[in-house]
């Protein structure tokens, strides 16, 4: 676990990783424990729409998936009180994404070794980036993306061998959150 200084709001937390790395169930767990609102991107995408995200990935393409990606972020990060917010994978990769991720709370990169990520996603079923073959797949975009998370992060825990719990307590020492 590493730390720096955190930028952004005081009130939120953002769950930044790859798919797999346990986004959603930590982000549960930590809004949870902070008596925090919680939000998750590609939940908030289904919630909008009304479509699964390979729905709209394979009828209007990933523009239409990235677009639906993005306003969900914005609204997360404009929510008023505090939230943790299970950012999307792939929403680092549009830099007006990396700008409000930076300045719209406390940035926490769940990281994990793709055959961490592997080992978890299996086939890869509904996640149109991992059709094929899911393993080479998610070391490709792991090499893509994790620059971005590593430039955001102020906070990153290693999950490869820890529970969500552990996962958990760990950020809410990291960002000084924990109850004393």
């Amino acid at each position: 676990m590493a730390a720096r200084a955190a930028g952004g709001s005081g009130d939120h937390v953002l769950l930044i990783g790859m798919m797999g790395a346990g986004k959603t169930t930590v982000g549960h767990l930590l809004a949870q424990r902070l008596g925090a609102a919680y939000l998750d991107s590609d939940a908030e995408v289904r919630r909008r729409t009304g479509r699964t995200v390979p729905e709209i990935w394979h009828t209007d393409g990933e523009g239409a998936f990235r677009s639906e990606e993005s306003r969900a972020l914005a609204d997360a990060v404009a929510r008023p009180g505090p939230t943790v917010v299970s950012v999307a994978g792939g929403a680092v990769l549009d830099p007006a994404n990396r700008d409000l991720i930076r300045h719209g709370g406390t940035v926490v990169w769940l990281r994990a070794r793709p055959d961490t990520l592997a080992a978890r996603i299996g086939s890869g079923d509904g996640r149109p980036l991992l059709e094929g073959d899911p393993a080479t797949n998610l070391r490709r975009l792991d090499a893509e993306r994790r620059p971005l998370y590593a430039q955001l992060a102020a906070v990153t825990v290693d999950v490869d061998e820890l529970a969500p719990d552990a996962v958990a307590d760990r950020i809410l020492t990291a960002t000084g959150r924990a109850r004393q």
